[in-house]
């Protein structure tokens, strides 16, 4: 399977019966509706409301350990409990901020100790004035003309006060004054005490509330299909007494809605597409393929009359990953990591599918680890096994170049030509064919070198491949000299892509070049935690141990993120281009969401 061949429905049903005919088109949930009119009203309340609930439930699934669930609560009213929640979660926002001020006030003033501040009047006017003053300019206090007294010293400051009816000028003391405030330390630490309560009486009404996250789910998902229904009933055509439904849906489906069409009063028609039609995609592949149709759709989805990458993107992508990754221990810890965590990934069908995606990346590293002989940047022992299946060698740089290039050629022929089956009446559909001849005349011509016999050859499939390009890049008739000429303009323009190709060939360099940065780096680290070790074979042995394990943690890290960033990144914008210049927009499914639940 590949993109789903889709038909055209068209419905004619009594406005009466509109909400009936679509409700049961929700519950089939084949179909993608199209929108036949548009509505200036906007409703915005709904789509608060349920922006509301979905931040009240992930305030509660925040929690690991949740209270036994509530499987029916016939007053459950999901408006109220959002309210609720929403209001706890601010409640506990602006109780932990009044914590974390009491924290910090105490921290500030407890060198002061705990103050008692006498009336105004039982200081005959005078006021205490408090400065911090760093320990290395104590001799401004010699300076200072009105009464001082140092109440506490540390290693770095002292913590001074001035007796002044007035506040002192800013230039008395090389540092700005200190503001304590009114209350004494130990009504602080009651206030803290206060507070501390309050939240642990929060969080636990929190925790409280975690019983009905299953309710909140299945309600919520009932909100979600009575928003998508009212929004589906707005995307009709309607005219007195009748209202017009049309969408798209997979020719295998056709029997099941019409078996559905049998208990409702409307008309169905079902139509092909025809080249005036722009249908949406609907990528169907395998479950061991679905992780696949995620990355295909990730940049770009396919258009419907394009053809379906999620196969060579899968196979490339793993390749790609591998050899960026290049170490077979690296895919070892991964392959352990990822089977530990087997049984979590496989409880949902997405998650089963990119388990599958990860253990072929693991597989794939693996394989290429054994290939280029790197176990944690260490070579296998001479005439072993292992090293008997060392095929290629990362420090040859002459050949890994090579390799390199030869990939992104591949990647580029598999697109081009994909492009040529696509195009199949077009006479654009040449164009793919002349750049394969190109690239691939060019890229062997560059290995033999032009002295040898099969040069002449090569050169007139390069300027057959030339050839094509110029004449079928462009579909304008020939009907005259300068509709001739324009023609032989568009191709010209066409042609001076050439060397966009060769730099997106030159791209391919990176896999070579980020998997020598891996295995320098494991090397590196390796070679740290030898030197370490042997000036001190005591301590040097902990100290070797921790440069290990943080050194190859650290480059198994940004391998990983080079591996995603930079494989994806191959597929999206050198093969993509090539092979996929159209872009389509997904098939999005008029289904229930309502969650089932025993």
């Amino acid at each position: 399977m590949s993109i789903v061949a889709l038909k055209k429905l068209t419905l004619i049903a009594k406005i009466t019966s509109k909400r009936d005919v679509l409700k049961g088109l929700q519950t089939l949930g084949v179909m993608h509706i199209n929108t036949l009119a548009h509505s200036d009203t906007q409703h915005n309340a709904g789509t608060s409301r349920a922006d509301d609930s979905y931040k009240a439930l992930r305030f509660l699934t925040e929690l690991k350990h949740r209270r036994k669930q509530v499987s029916r609560d016939p007053e459950f009213d999901i408006a109220r409990l959002t309210t609720e929640v929403l209001k706890l979660k601010q409640s506990l926002r602006d109780t932990t901020d009044k914590r974390d001020f009491l924290k910090q006030r105490i921290r500030d003033i407890t060198p002061w100790g705990d103050i008692d501040f006498p009336p105004h009047q039982a200081l005959a006017g005078y006021r205490l004035w408090f400065y911090i003053l760093p320990v290395g300019k104590i001799e401004a206090l010699q300076k200072v003309d009105i009464p001082a007294q140092i109440i506490t010293r540390t290693a770095r400051f002292a913590y001074v006060t001035l007796i002044s009816k007035h506040e002192p000028a800013s230039d008395v003391l090389p540092v700005e004054r200190t503001h304590i405030g009114s209350e004494p330390l130990r009504e602080l630490q009651y206030q803290l005490n206060d507070v501390e309560v309050e939240l642990e009486a929060l969080s636990a009404q929190r925790h409280a509330l975690t019983r009905y996250i299953m309710l909140f789910q299945l309600h919520l998902a009932q909100a979600d299909d009575q928003a998508s229904l009212q929004q589906a009933m707005m995307k009709t055509f309607d005219d007195e007494p009748l209202c017009l439904i049309q969408g798209w849906l997979p020719a295998r489906d056709i029997n099941r809605l019409e078996a559905l069409l049998e208990q409702c009063d409307c008309a169905l028609s079902i139509e092909d597409t025809n080249p005036d039609d722009n249908p949406p995609t609907l990528l169907d592949q395998p479950q061991a393929l679905k992780a696949g149709v995620d990355l295909a759709n990730f940049y770009q989805v396919p258009g419907y009359r394009t053809w379906d990458p999620s196969k060579v993107l899968l196979a490339s992508f793993c390749l790609f990953f591998a050899m960026i990754l290049a170490d077979a221990g690296y895919a070892l810890v991964l392959l352990v990591a990822l089977l530990a965590f087997r049984r979590k990934a496989q409880r949902s069908e997405k998650g089963r599918a990119y388990y599958l995606l990860g253990l072929a990346l693991c597989i794939s590293t693996l394989v290429y680890g054994v290939m280029v002989g790197s176990y944690f940047g260490l070579a296998p022992p001479v005439d072993t096994g292992l090293a008997r299946l060392v095929f290629l060698d990362l420090n040859d740089f002459d050949s890994m170049m090579q390799v390199s290039i030869a990939i992104g050629v591949l990647h580029i022929l598999i697109a081009n030509v994909a492009q040529f089956l696509m195009l199949k009446r077009f006479t654009r559909r040449y164009v793919p064919i002349g750049w394969s001849m190109l690239i691939v005349a060019g890229y062997v011509l560059w290995q033999l070198g032009q002295a040898h016999s099969v040069s002449t050859i090569l050169y007139m499939i390069m300027a057959l491949g030339t050839l094509l390009i110029v004449l079928c890049s462009s579909e304008q008739p020939i009907t005259s000299i300068k509709s001739a000429l324009m023609r032989l303009a568009s191709g010209g323009i066409a042609l001076s892509g050439v060397m966009s190709a060769f730099g997106d060939i030159l791209s391919y360099m990176r896999l070579f070049a980020l998997g020598l940065a891996s295995a320098s780096l494991a090397v590196t680290f390796n070679q740290l935690a030898s030197d370490v070790y042997a000036a001190s074979p005591g301590l040097g042995l902990l100290g070797a141990i921790l440069i290990l394990l943080v050194g190859h943690a650290l480059n198994l890290l940004l391998s990983i993120i080079s591996g995603v960033v930079h494989g994806l990144r191959l597929n999206f914008i050198e093969f993509y281009k090539w092979g996929l210049p159209e872009e389509g927009y997904p098939f999005q499914r008029f289904a229930k969401k309502e969650i089932d639940h025993d």
